[in-house]
């Protein structure tokens, strides 16, 4: 699998890293990243340092990325956290910059496109944003953890959104349980 994982400037970089920490362990995936300027902004501000994974790492503004184009082949999209603000300018086609191009080839292309949305409380324009790129073939998966399995760090709860990412992707995995392994251990 071929794999672009574009960070944008919602809070939850926590989510991209997490994502990211787990890719760099997974065989065939190739995975490649692009941060918008906000996104590389927020990650500094809540993580800390610079980004540092061995993935290829493309510049917001290069449209020579194969990512931009549709006669390339790889296989999916993950904008992680994916502001509103990009979710819009994806939702109507704007690819004024290489993360909404490479979403908007992989809606025309029909790829995988999953888009992490860290938002709240949502208007209706938001709404019917997620409304359109779902109809266009988007996966909206909004970064809403959940508590089943009692994640006893922020980590373990970042975990619970980045397994269904990687759900999405196909990507095994082993984040957590279950639903049905966790009620063979009790």
């Amino acid at each position: 699998m071929k794999l672009l994982v574009a960070v944008g400037g919602a809070s939850g970089s926590l989510y991209a890293r997490r994502l990211m920490e787990t890719l760099a362990a997974s065989p065939n995936v190739e995975v490649a990243t692009c941060f918008s300027p906000c996104g590389l902004q927020v990650w500094r501000h809540e993580l800390g340092g610079e980004p540092n994974f061995p993935f290829r790492r493309y510049q917001v503004d290069d449209f020579t990325s194969p990512f931009a184009s549709g006669s390339a082949l790889w296989d999916a999209v993950v904008a992680i956290p994916c502001s509103v603000g990009r979710l819009a300018r994806i939702a109507h086609g704007v690819g004024d910059d290489l993360i909404s191009r490479a979403a908007d080839v992989a809606l025309k292309e029909r790829r995988k496109l999953v888009l992490v949305v860290r938002e709240t409380p949502l208007s209706p324009i938001h709404l019917e944003n997620m409304l359109t790129v779902t109809r266009a073939g988007a996966v909206v998966l909004p970064a809403a953890p959940s508590f089943y399995f009692r994640p006893a760090t922020v980590e373990k709860l970042a975990d619970t959104v980045v397994a269904r990412v990687l759900d999405q992707l196909g990507v095994v995995h082993s984040l957590g349980p279950r639903w049905a392994e966790e009620d063979a251990r009790r």
